[in-house]
């Protein structure tokens, strides 16, 4: 198994290459473009499941971080895909994948940087 740092490690470059995706596009060329909302979509089951990777007692150790509303997305993606919301998925890969980006990268640099 993975351990935590590279589980978070894996979440940071998912969230960076949402952005790299979405960089100059707006919501309604995104909606038109089938490859980039695959890439999107990847990139977020890929945060989904390394954070259901991260363990019981680190996701409670850091409640500041919606663990159960990721991992669910994660799920519901990858098991009821006929019923995703592409709206939804747009605003979670704009607004929330940049906060969870920084939330995760802080948890990097205060509990795995030496020194």
């Amino acid at each position: 198994m993975r351990d935590e740092e590279l589980c978070l490690r894996d979440i940071v470059e998912a969230a960076r290459a949402v952005d790299r995706f979405l960089t100059g596009m707006s919501e309604d060329n995104w909606m038109d473009d089938e490859v980039r909302q695959s890439a999107v979509m990847h990139q977020l089951i890929i945060i989904g499941e390394a954070a259901s990777r991260l363990s019981h007692e680190f996701r409670e150790a850091h409640p500041q971080i919606a663990w159960t509303d990721i991992i669910g997305f994660r799920n519901l993606a990858v098991h009821a895909y006929f019923s995703v919301s592409w709206p939804i998925v747009w605003v979670t890969a704009t607004e929330d994948v940049p906060i969870l980006r920084e939330q995760v990268a802080d948890i990097l640099i205060n509990e795995y940087s030496p020194g």
